[in-house]
């Protein structure tokens, strides 16, 4: 039996298989360094470094969230049934 579901591109899987490795919380770290950083530009009054490293955070947490979700959910289910051992 055939489902619509689209099948994902190799470049696809082989990204998530890579980001799949990296902890969670690396990327958290990585936006609260930017945080940190980005507060300690704005103290020495270079606001418009402390703006652009700022701005790095929520990208940091939305790769972390896509990092989440391959990681719980996979990259697709038809390729989770089909890689699954026969019984």
């Amino acid at each position: 039996m055939e489902t619509n579901v689209p099948r994902e591109g190799k470049m696809t899987v082989e990204i998530e298989k890579r980001t799949s490795r990296i902890p969670s919380g690396c990327y958290l770290t990585a936006a609260l360094t930017a945080m940190g950083v980005s507060l300690l530009l704005k103290c020495c009054k270079k606001n418009h470094g402390a703006l652009f490293v700022g701005q790095w955070a929520a990208p940091f947490l939305i790769m972390g969230l896509y990092n989440k979700l391959v990681k719980t959910e996979g990259h697709d289910q038809e390729h989770k049934a089909d890689t699954l051992p026969n019984d």
